[in-house]
């Protein structure tokens, strides 16, 4: 048995928890959304006179305000304390390469102006079109100074146009430099070619993005192999040139894109055996994956390659090597041999026999019959190849197998007669 307080009507189950008293004895209670004084807002009074004093309070603080913020710029745009006297005014930090000097003319037009007139993002702006410059921050600092804060490009090379070194940074900015001051740097770096001036930006950083990569994989391992680079040739961004030097001579070797580390270790493996296998060698093409191509010296000869060196393709560069042209023998086989420079230009060599020349006689003369024309071969050309003219057959012993004997038989000219007695 629980002994309790027994239930009111407004506990009772079922019964909501608010309700109006049904007997009257509790007071009203009001809703919020009733009209009184708890509708109102409590700065706006509801009377006309309360309303205008509240407005023409509020426009008279509004009054005062403006004319406040007014007179402190006047004061501050005005006021000489807030001018930049001189260039002793104007701070920068930073600066390693470019001096002081080299700055100061872009502040020029600021010099007795207002500190707050002063434009930080055009002098921001105009600091990075300098070269040497990578990134810049101008404040102002209160009373009357300006703050500049510099961030220098670093050079990662050298660049050689024509006569003249100069010095890039990775993002293929040239920046010019004394030669006095790279001496006293100790510049340790390559030399760039391809890397022009007149190039776009986008064209630059694609070379710069080449060499970069390949200086990474050079020196990935820890030998610094880098240091052993002489000159880089990227001109072509898909292929990049390195001039190799090598016991008092330089090698070209075409390291491509990409796969540096490994081109180069197979090239310092090898080119030893390769130097003494071709004296001449000139140029080694690492770009392919089962094979090395060996380019030798203008004007070297033909080398030819070792069997036991499996992948070597040598190319020998015979531009101003004399040409070779075949000379028939009796046998029909043809022999190579040195053409005279006569041969070379293109000239007829002299008939040998006098079976030739009244073989020539008597092709001239049945061309000028009635008969159907025929190709002319000439028999100073026959077995003769002279920039890169077809090869034409030797002539048969027998005069019965020409040309001629296949025509309609007419009756030989004097010539032809003379030649042909002298021949038998």
């Amino acid at each position: 048995m629980q002994q309790g307080v027994p239930r009111t009507g407004r506990s009772l189950p079922g019964m909501p928890l608010e309700m109006d008293d049904l007997d009257g004895d509790d007071p009203p209670r009001k809703s919020w959304n009733s009209k009184g004084d708890s509708g109102g807002r409590w700065y706006w009074p509801e009377s006309t006179i309360g309303r205008v004093l509240v407005g023409a309070g509020a426009l008279i603080v509004l009054i005062a305000v403006g004319t406040t913020v007014d007179l402190a710029k006047r004061y501050l745009q005005h006021d000489s304390r807030f001018r930049i006297a001189g260039v002793n005014h104007i701070q920068v930090a930073g600066l390693s390469e470019l001096s002081r000097a080299q700055l100061l003319p872009v502040f020029g037009e600021d010099i007795g102006r207002n500190v707050f007139f002063v434009p930080l993002s055009e002098r921001r702006k105009e600091l990075e079109g300098i070269p040497w410059v990578q990134q810049a921050t101008v404040m102002r600092v209160l009373p009357d100074e300006l703050h500049v804060s510099i961030v220098e490009r670093k050079p990662v090379a050298f660049t050689r146009h024509g006569q003249q070194i100069g010095l890039v940074d990775a993002s293929g900015v040239l920046l010019d430099m004394a030669p006095a001051a790279m001496a006293a740097h100790h510049y340790s770096f390559p030399v760039l070619t391809g890397i022009d001036a007149g190039d776009k930006p986008v064209s630059r950083q694609a070379r710069m993005n080449v060499y970069a990569r390949m200086m990474s994989e050079l020196d990935s391992s820890g030998q610094h192999y880098s240091e052993q680079l002489s000159e880089i040739d990227l001109t072509d961004p898909e292929d990049a040139r390195v001039l190799m030097p090598e016991q008092g001579t330089d090698i070209l070797a075409h390291f491509g894109e990409d796969h540096f580390l490994e081109r180069y270790q197979r090239y310092k493996e090898h080119i030893a055996e390769w130097r003494q296998q071709y004296p001449q060698l000139a140029a080694v093409d690492l770009r392919y994956e089962q094979q090395v191509v060996l380019d030798m010296a203008s004007g070297a000869s033909h080398a030819q390659p070792n069997p036991e060196n499996a992948g070597v393709k040598v190319k020998a560069d015979q531009s101003d090597a004399p040409k070779a042209v075949a000379k028939p023998r009796p046998d029909g086989m043809a022999v190579p041999e040195k053409s005279s420079k006569a041969e070379t230009k293109g000239a007829k060599p002299k008939a040998s026999s006098s079976k030739a020349r009244a073989n020539e006689l008597r092709s001239k003369n049945t061309s000028t019959s009635k008969a159907p024309a025929a190709k002319k071969h000439s028999p100073a050309k026959s077995g003769t190849q002279v920039k890169g003219q077809s090869t034409a057959k030797p002539l048969n012993k027998n005069p019965k197998n020409t040309s001629a004997e296949s025509k309609p038989k007419q009756k030989p000219s004097p010539a032809v007669r003379s030649a042909a007695a002298e021949g038998q």
